[in-house]
């Protein structure tokens, strides 16, 4: 099985917000590697460093979560996913041309998707809401 991973997901497990506590129990419960992309592993250090920019986070928190994350990569239980960028991104123009007039979707988020369905994930962690409908609708399983 595998399981693919959003930023929002991340930040919650790796960061603190108001989903952290979903994020931690339900990897606690969890033994099975979570999977992202090299888009997903930037975009992850960029959402600490502009939280911390924007005095969402305390001075030094970034670096602080981010060495936890990296942890998890060194420990396996993080797994940053070789893809094709193009072929991921061809997914995403195939996703967006069925899906975004009606749901309303954000390129980034359907790169996550897209990235998802190109690593043959079979569930995504996602606390974006309409993200989740997006994978949802794409045959993914998002359990929290």
């Amino acid at each position: 099985m595998v399981i693919a991973c959003d930023t929002s997901f991340l930040f919650s497990l790796y960061g603190n917000d108001v989903h952290s506590p979903k994020a931690v129990a339900w990897s606690a419960g969890n033994t099975i590697a979570l999977h992202l992309n090299s888009l997903t592993h930037f975009e992850f250090g960029n959402a600490l460093r502009f939280s911390e920019f924007r005095g969402a986070i305390p001075a030094g928190t970034a670096v602080q979560c981010w060495a936890g994350f990296e942890a998890a990569i060194d420990q396996g239980r993080l797994i940053v996913a070789t893809s094709n960028l193009a072929d991921v991104v061809d997914e995403a123009k195939r996703i967006s041309s069925i899906r975004t007039l009606a749901g309303g979707h954000r390129a980034f988020d359907i790169l996550h998707v897209a990235s998802a369905l190109k690593m043959n994930a079979s569930h995504f962690l996602t606390f974006d809401g309409n993200q989740k409908n997006l994978a949802e609708a794409e045959g993914l399983v998002v359990p929290v």
